[in-house]
């Protein structure tokens, strides 16, 4: 019986390892067309061209940090979301899906749910500001990709974020 529920378990374990997703952006309207695998991406610009997509998250900025176990924009993060806005509003090709993650602290379940969290307060703040709603989805990673792998402070700092990803394609 023991040697059942361990396999049990393990079957389990890897069953929701497969559940994540690495294409996540071919299905973004539903339709299997989100527009970003037909187009030659050396025709969008560099980070001097304020439309391109590197301008963006180099220069307006794709990432929002947060302070532990919240999920409140700090001032430092509505200024690079004004931007992240403005620039939606001017590339109205653009879609956006808003990535929360946590650190590594905490329960799998619990960081989900604040990397969730943590994401609808992006995209709540983009459609106060005049942004479609369906130009924006979310997605929480919780802990589960971090950008810095380490027990320490400096690590758990850089992981707790909301970052903008976005592609061309037509909103559904």
């Amino acid at each position: 019986m023991k040697h059942f529920i361990t396999a049990a378990l393990f079957v389990g374990v890897l069953a929701l390892s497969a559940c994540t997703n690495a294409d996540r952006f071919n299905n973004f309207n539903g339709d299997g067309q989100d527009g970003a695998n037909n187009i030659d991406q050396s025709t969008l610009g560099g980070n001097d061209d304020p439309s391109s997509p590197q301008f963006f998250s180099q220069t307006i900025g794709d990432r929002v940090m947060f302070a532990v176990d919240t999920s409140t924009l700090t001032a430092e993060g509505r200024n690079t979301l004004d931007g992240q806005s403005g620039w939606l509003s001017t590339n109205s090709d653009y879609l956006a899906v808003i990535e929360g993650h946590a650190d590594e602290q905490g329960t799998r379940e619990y960081n989900l749910a604040l990397g969730a969290r943590r994401a609808n307060a992006v995209r709540e703040y983009l459609i106060s500001k005049g942004l479609a709603s369906s130009r924006i989805r979310t997605v929480s990673y919780g802990k589960e990709r971090p950008i810095a792998v380490c027990s320490e402070e400096s690590c758990y700092a850089q992981n707790r974020r909301a970052l903008t990803i976005i592609s061309m394609g037509q909103s559904s």
